[in-house]
């Protein structure tokens, strides 16, 4: 394993994903190893297909906990006790989350999968006009 700490996380990326690591490279700066990766559209991609039931669960409570803690910091104590009564007043018998919520993170999704096909037809519209030469 290399000393260097940017060179372990290229080697270990290209372990895990050759292809991520191709995107990778490593540098120094202020003295200190980094690296830096390119960024493409389907890195921004939910892919939520992928996940099993076990790395669904983790990825929703963390995601749960990020947004509750954002939440919670911009009320008031009386507010906070008020939205984890209502969140626990409004569980269905067969989820463990309100419908409202979950009819919200669905839509959430669909959006965010609309978002990324609208940016994917525009960059390929954007390298087709690329390649067609224009005539003056």
């Amino acid at each position: 394993m290399p000393e260097d700490n940017a060179m372990r996380v290229l080697t270990g990326a290209r372990a895990l994903s050759p292809y991520l690591g191709e995107r990778m490279l490593t540098t120094r700066v202020a003295g200190h190893g980094a690296f830096v990766r390119e960024l493409l559209p389907q890195d921004l991609k939910i892919d939520i297909e992928s996940l099993d039931e076990a790395q669904a669960a983790a990825v929703a409570l963390y995601l749960a906990s990020v947004v509750g803690c954002a939440h919670a910091s911009q009320m008031d104590t009386a507010t906070q006790r008020h939205w984890a009564a209502e969140l626990t007043r409004n569980h269905t018998k067969g989820l463990d989350a309100p419908s409202w919520l979950w009819r919200s993170v669905v839509e959430l999704l669909g959006n965010h999968e609309v978002g990324y096909l609208e940016h994917c037809r525009r960059q390929a519209a954007f390298e087709l006009s690329m390649e067609r030469p224009t005539h003056a």
